[in-house]
């Protein structure tokens, strides 16, 4: 959803006679140097890219902390096409299962969830994000939120009050109930596809992404109001009848991270 609304906003300005001027970009390079120094690992994914502007292009001088993130979300993306691999948090690469685009398209789950929901319809209604056609998009953007929201909690230092608060948590915390609904849907209803999920391949990346995204978002919830539908998505993943197939895949139960739900990080409103 990042990229769609940053895209939007990019667009407008555009055709926009008043903003002809070149966005800000005065920030750039503090926020080069507070990245390096908050969050090394969102570092990392900046050195990597080879077109820095094209990282700097989603940098936004007014909101710093949800620049940078995003940069780094889409970076990601730009990387993992690059390296025919999913990029981790530590450094690590996974190389991207491709035979999981045979499996059935993750739009089919898209039922389970309200319609009107911005994360389904970006990420699972037909004619959005290919992630609704292709499941291997659908971990791309797993490993992406995960970047995103591991920088962002590294980055909380550089939020100002006046920038008001961003639902951080929440494009992870969708995509973790969308891969777990669609694994429950494979194993329910789709043998080819829950026997695909339990090749050696397609089972250790999930096993690998979905391990980093539970790290990250635990890693978010000493964050008050970091999310405004969080508590929904993370209340769907706690229900054991929601995890049961993701816990064969897995090998264990999927972590329920309750500490998101305490009053103390309530969503926002």
């Amino acid at each position: 959803m990042r990229r769609v609304l940053f895209a939007a906003m990019l667009a407008s300005l555009a055709y926009c006679p008043a903003a002809s001027a070149a966005p800000r970009s005065d920030c750039h390079a503090q926020a080069t140097r507070d990245l390096q120094r908050l969050s090394p690992q969102g570092h990392a994914i900046y050195s990597a890219m080879t077109d820095k502007k094209l990282f700097f292009t989603w940098i936004g001088c007014d909101d710093v902390q949800l620049g940078l993130s995003t940069a780094v979300h889409e970076s990601v993306h730009i990387l993992t096409e690059k390296n025919d691999g999913f990029l981790l948090i530590d450094g690590g690469l996974v190389r991207r299962p491709h035979e999981v685009s045979k499996f059935f398209p993750p739009k089919e789950i898209a039922g389970r969830f309200e319609r009107d929901d911005i994360y389904v319809k970006t990420y699972l209604l037909p004619g959005a994000a290919s992630s609704a056609d292709d499941f291997l998009y659908l971990l791309d953007e797993l490993n992406a939120y995960s970047h995103d929201l591991s920088s962002a909690v590294k980055l909380v230092p550089l939020h100002k009050p006046g920038n008001g608060e961003v639902a951080h948590r929440d494009g992870l915390s969708a995509l973790m109930s969308f891969v777990m609904s669609y694994v429950d849907a494979a194993r329910e209803k789709k043998p080819a596809t829950w026997s695909g999920l339990q090749r050696p391949e397609p089972r250790k990346a999930l096993q690998t992404l979905w391990g980093q995204a539970e790290t990250a978002l635990a890693s978010s919830c000493t964050q008050p109001a970091f999310g405004r539908k969080d508590h929904v998505y993370i209340g769907f993943m706690c229900e054991a009848k929601n995890n049961r197939a993701l816990s064969e895949l897995l090998g264990r139960a999927p972590a329920c991270p309750r500490d998101c739900l305490s009053p103390g990080t309530a969503a926002l409103r």
